[in-house]
């Protein structure tokens, strides 16, 4: 993986289909096969004040998983605390979202770092601005990409309309992962099969229902998604993890 793209950015099929819980599961388990890694969350819209300032709990959770020390302004340059879509949190703070910051921030990470893991918001043509989305972030940052499928009824269409756009734009769609957000999904094995006939990417992992995710504060993401039915006590201990498998077809899939 040194030898292909510097990061992987993590996109979803919608808000609340799992790219935190997926994310940070990706990176324990490049941490696990000795990889020194980096993260980051160019843009969060959810926050609360502490004492050391704005902070997401997603982007927390990325940087309690890496071994790359980082302060907390470079791995989450633009963190706002109205919990909305970004452009409207980016617009009520006043900031706008700047992608060459973004940029500087990511090559930072990567200097340090044999890869960097991302995590965008909400799903991949997110708004960030009045005319710019996450796709323009990911297209700045030139990665490979992780497209989470959140399994529900109407995710085929979702997933292939992400996957498409994905491509259209050049950037490599190095697997996706299929993502259980409900007890009893009927045909939840049929739509799989389906999307791997049609997917551009390998399929990594299939994550169950119920896997728990590091808590968050972003909207835009799985962990903080209140639609979930609340873990009971037959809930697995501890988060998901991910595969020596599946991070080996990850990189597999990576171009050289």
């Amino acid at each position: 993986m040194q030898r292909g793209p510097r990061g992987v950015f993590i996109t979803g099929t919608d808000t609340g289909v799992g790219k935190t819980l997926v994310a940070t599961a990706l990176v324990r388990a490049l941490v696990r096969s000795g990889m020194r890694v980096a993260v980051m969350k160019p843009v969060a819209a959810g926050a609360e004040i502490t004492r050391d300032g704005l902070r997401n709990a997603d982007a927390l959770a990325l940087m309690a998983a890496a071994n790359v020390v980082s302060a907390y302004e470079t791995v989450n340059p633009f963190c706002f605390s109205l919990a909305a879509s970004p452009h409207v949190a980016a617009q009520s703070a006043g900031i706008p979202v700047n992608r060459a910051v973004i940029r500087r921030r990511f090559d930072e990470l990567a200097a340090l770092s044999d890869i960097v893991v991302v995590e965008g918001a909400g799903g991949w043509l997110a708004p960030i601005s009045d005319t710019e989305t996450m796709a323009d972030i990911a297209i700045g940052l030139d990665v490979a990409m992780l497209e989470v499928v959140g399994l529900r009824l109407g995710c085929l269409s979702h997933a292939l309309l992400t996957a498409h756009a994905i491509e259209s734009t050049g950037l490599q769609l190095a697997g996706w992962i299929a993502n259980h957000l409900q007890p009893h999904f009927e045909h939840a094995d049929k739509n799989i099969a389906a999307l791997e006939m049609r997917l551009p990417a390998p399929l990594l992992e299939v994550v169950p229902f119920p896997a728990l995710a590091e808590p968050a504060g972003d909207p835009t993401n799985a962990s903080s998604d209140a639609s979930q039915p609340p873990l009971t006590a037959r809930s697995p201990p501890g988060p998901f993890e991910l595969s020596a498998q599946a991070v080996a077809r990850l990189q597999a899939a990576l171009r050289p």
